[in-house]
């Protein structure tokens, strides 16, 4: 095995950077959401809104620990490269490895994330489709 140089860790600080974007991005689309959702609450109450509720707050908490995955194997990869600069390879190998496995579980978690935000849309397709055979 060849030895784990700077530039393989550093080579992730922008994918990281990217997908802890998009997961941020994520976070305030459902941030506003909820806040309308709030609004619609106090008007009007359908078992819809509260099937929404609870898929928000499902999705709310992936992403939350989606984000937390991504913080870690970033915090690991700058671990990594700070012991491979202190002359601790042995050590920064496994650092790396477990910031790639927090980066597995991580978008293992938006997969499933995903999932449930195509099943909510389901949900709001079905009511439409519901409502147009009603007219």
């Amino acid at each position: 095995m060849e030895a784990l140089t700077l530039t393989t860790p550093a080579l992730l600080f922008s994918a990281i950077s990217l997908i802890m974007l998009a997961y941020t991005n994520r976070f305030l689309a459902y941030a506003a959401l909820i806040r309308s959702l709030s609004e619609k609450f106090k008007v009007e109450q359908n078992d819809i809104l509260e099937y929404q509720i609870q898929n928000l707050r499902k999705r709310l908490y992936l992403t939350r620990s989606m984000q937390i995955f991504g913080i870690v194997s970033l915090l690991l990869c700058v671990l990594t490269m700070f012991l491979i600069y202190v002359g601790q390879q042995g050590i920064a190998v496994w650092a790396f490895g477990a910031g790639l496995i927090c980066l597995i579980i991580s978008l293992g978690l938006l997969i499933r994330e995903i999932q449930i935000s195509v099943e909510a849309l389901e949900v709001h397709l079905g009511d439409m489709e519901n409502l147009s055979k009603k007219e």
